[in-house]
């Protein structure tokens, strides 16, 4: 007897339909899986058939074929042991359900019949809902993620035989309903203050406009000035995420199987610091199946390079994609894949081999070729996509002994928020601009009309700094940021000014 099952497979970030059919007839006992399955799929003949028999079903004597739908697609990962086992059961006459059109199916078996959780299950609810499906069956533990999707009833199922009579109609399972805006509203507390940072004023500045505008900035400086310290604070400053943003930033941590166990959705920015020895594939994402990397998980949020130098140099040179697109492309084999990759990029590293700063004592330990070799470790063309550039210099010891604390992230934050308001108010009618540094050169026309005074300091700096055409427009994302911070509805010269500061480090070092 032939029946059909519908589940689904996900690829990239996003989830594509597919047909579970079984066939069960007489003959020589033996499972066929055809449909392009991978090592996973075809190892799911021995869990599905120990599962179907632990669960109290028999598994029928003779030869069973499973295809999977589209048959030129690769078919990975486990998730299809639920809807081949149920499959079977309806072809062995087990198992009589209808309607079954009406629901993907997806999960993985246990031997016991029990039925664990499966990556991308965010992905795969908004794809049922788009091909207008009734209800999602899937594991228990990724109901919570699943149920965020309005319109499509989730299912939680914790063995075969449970799902199976669900099917029959022999027991029912009430629909799991999660409210995203409120799991959203238990935003967490600032763990890292910047009440806790004595000094940097200048630095903590540069980085507060970072924020606001969401721009890229680079922070050069001796080892123990506070950098990372710095960079670790930034999470507490950030504007909470939206409920798009939230959505896109748990599908790409779903796929990668990092949210936890009944965990509904990220609900904070995410924050990412790769060691400096990890891999192109690592950073970027890759591997013989392309997996999301470092800048995908920190889709939305924060990455954070400490150690710049340090990192590959084809790993840095990759960066360049992404930092400008917003989204990084990986071709394989197996096929070409597209993951979001639009983040915060927060770098750190030392002006030298050394361990000083720029002073004669520092020339002592590091010869100037081996300080001009270090240095360019770091690419002209990803120097120019970083926005902000400053200097972060030992903290002197009257600081760290002045008493009392500075200024605190939610004081910082309070003022990010209202920048971001205004940017949110500015690209309301533009889905893909949320911030300033995601401005198009069109954007900037618009919304970053200089008068003559700016106009003129813009042309000297350019002159006098040799930049280019790409640090001209960094320079203008900037500065409408400072201007919406300050409140002020145009840019003017004081805003270009302090923008044009943050691009004469790179020039003074890297010359």
């Amino acid at each position: 007897m032939l029946a059909k099952f519908f589940s689904a497979a996900v690829w990239g970030v996003d989830a594509f339909a597919v047909e579970v059919e079984v066939n069960a007839t007489y003959g020589k006992p033996v499972t066929v899986v055809v449909g392009l399955p991978d090592t996973a799929v075809k190892e799911s003949r021995d869990r599905v058939s120990t599962a179907v028999n632990n669960s109290a079903f028999k598994y029928p004597y003779g030869r069973v074929t499973i295809n999977l739908a589209p048959a030129d697609v690769k078919k990975e990962g486990p998730s299809f042991d639920l809807p081949m086992a149920l499959g079977i059961l309806a072809a062995s006459e087990q198992l009589n359900a209808r309607h079954l059109s009406d629901y993907w199916v997806v999960g993985e078996l246990a031997l016991t019949g029990e039925v664990r959780p499966v990556k991308g299950a965010l992905a795969i609810a908004l794809s049922a809902r788009k091909h207008r499906k009734k209800g999602l069956i899937l594991p228990a533990a990724n109901a919570a993620e699943a149920a965020v999707v309005e319109g499509l009833d989730i299912f939680p199922v914790t063995h075969l035989r449970e799902a199976a009579e669900f099917l029959a109609g022999t027991t029912g399972i009430l629909p799991v309903r999660v409210d995203p805006n409120e799991v959203l509203g238990l935003f967490d507390t600032i763990e890292h203050d910047f009440a806790d940072v004595k000094g940097q004023e200048h630095v903590k500045r540069a980085i507060e406009v970072a924020v606001a505008g969401s721009h890229n900035v680079l922070m050069l400086g001796p080892p123990g000035s506070g950098k990372s310290m710095l960079a670790k604070r930034i999470p507490g400053i950030c504007p909470p995420l939206t409920l798009d943003e939230a959505l896109e930033a748990t599908k790409v941590h779903s796929v990668a199987g990092l949210l936890s166990p009944d965990q509904a959705m990220v609900t904070r920015r995410p924050f990412r610091a790769p060691h400096h020895t990890i891999s192109d594939a690592g950073l970027i994402g890759g591997t013989a199946t392309p997996s999301p990397g470092e800048v995908s998980l920190a889709h939305n949020g924060v990455l954070f390079l400490d150690e710049l130098p340090e990192f590959r140099r084809s790993a840095l040179e990759v960066l360049r994609q992404p930092l400008e697109d917003g989204t990084v492309t990986i071709s394989r084999a197996s096929g070409s894949m597209t993951f979001p990759a639009q983040f915060m990029l927060v770098a750190a590293m030392n002006p030298s081999p050394g361990s000083g700063g720029f002073g004669d004592a520092e020339r002592g330990r590091s010869s100037a070729a081996a300080i001009r070799k270090y240095l360019n470790k770091i690419s002209g063309p990803l120097l120019d996509r970083i926005d902000i550039h400053v200097e972060v210099p030992a903290v002197k010891h009257e600081t760290l002994l002045r008493p009392g604390q500075a200024e605190s992230s939610a004081e910082i934050r309070a003022r990010i928020l209202k920048a971001r308001q205004i940017q949110h108010e500015r690209f309301a009618a533009k889905r893909k601009v949320r911030c300033n540094a995601q401005m198009s050169s069109k954007d900037l026309k618009t919304f970053v009309a200089l008068d003559h005074d700016s106009e003129s300091l813009l042309r000297m700096a350019l002159s006098e700094l040799n930049l280019s055409a790409r640090a001209y427009d960094r320079i203008l994302k900037v500065s409408r940021t400072i201007a919406d911070l300050a409140g002020d509805e145009k840019v003017n010269a004081t805003h270009i000014s302090e923008a044009i500061q943050y691009r004469t480090l790179d020039r003074q070092v890297w010359g």
